[in-house]
This record gives structure tokens, C-alpha cells and sequence, in this order.
């Protein structure tokens, strides 16, 4: 196998984890000290918490990879995240709402662990059906 499909695989299974609400293998794929810039996370337990807010707002969360690119150390995918607003999420009181977001990530993996991710969320969805947004699409001409 080569290093690309081998670190294809390594997103595809911490994808996986997340989807089973697995967060332990992430301490065999993720590296103790990952960084993520965008977010500012620093550190695997970063990623952790981040990832267990997300599941404590959406408890049935899915995360689901459309494509996925990988060359030398990076791998590069786009994602469909869907989920339930059942939980408390960024202090706002569940609404029984199903969201859809969007993403491309850039992951970085050396030795067979994530280091970094680069990442670009399309969050407008979310955060208009939960209401703390309005958006009325663009005005008319």
C-alpha cells in the first residue's frame, strides 16, 4: 500500500471514530501535539473537547467523506457533516433541529499520526437553522 492510501486510510478510520463516538482511537491516529491553526487548537485533548462538544450538540452527528485526495503527507477531503441540535451546543438550548454543514479539510500526517489540519467550514446552514443568524439570502436586483 502506498503512503498516500495508507494515509487515506487514517482519515477514513478517524472519521469512523468520530461517526461511533470512539474518541479513544484518536490517541492511536492523532499526535499529542497536533495543531490546527484555524480553530487554534493545540494538542490531541484540543481536538478531543472540540470534538465532544459537537457530539454532546448533536449526539447522532455523521460525518461523511465525499472525496478524498491524498499526496505525500497530505490528505485533503471534503465532508458532509449532518446531526440533530438535541444537546446543549456554544450555550444555546436544544432545538430538535437537523443541520447540514459542509467542509474541506487539509490533513497532515507524518509517522502514521495527523500533526496538523487546515481547515474551511461552511457553517451558515447551522448556524441559520438554529436562529442565531438570519439570513435572507441575497437582495434582489
Amino acid at each position: 500500500m502506498s503512503l498516500e492510501e495508507k494515509n487515506k486510510a487514517i482519515i477514513r478510520r478517524l472519521m469512523k471514530a468520530v461517526n461511533e463516538q470512539n474518541l479513544a482511537v484518536l490517541d492511536e491516529l492523532v499526535a499529542p501535539n497536533f495543531v490546527e491553526p484555524d480553530c487554534q487548537l493545540k494538542g490531541l485533548e484540543s481536538m478531543k473537547q472540540t470534538i465532544t462538544t459537537l457530539l454532546k450538540g448533536f449526539p447522532d452527528l455523521d460525518v461523511t467523506i465525499e472525496d478524498i485526495i491524498a499526496e505525500g503527507d497530505k490528505v485533503c477531503d471534503r465532508v458532509t457533516a449532518t446531526g440533530t441540535h438535541t444537546g446543549e451546543f456554544q450555550g444555546l438550548a436544544p432545538t430538535g433541529k437537523k443541520i447540514t454543514f459542509t467542509g474541506i479539510r487539509i490533513w497532515r500526517i507524518i509517522d502514521g499520526k495527523v500533526r496538523e489540519r487546515t481547515s474551511v467550514y461552511d457553517f451558515l446552514d447551522l448556524y441559520k437553522k438554529l436562529g442565531v443568524i438570519e439570513y435572507k439570502g441575497f437582495p434582489e436586483e
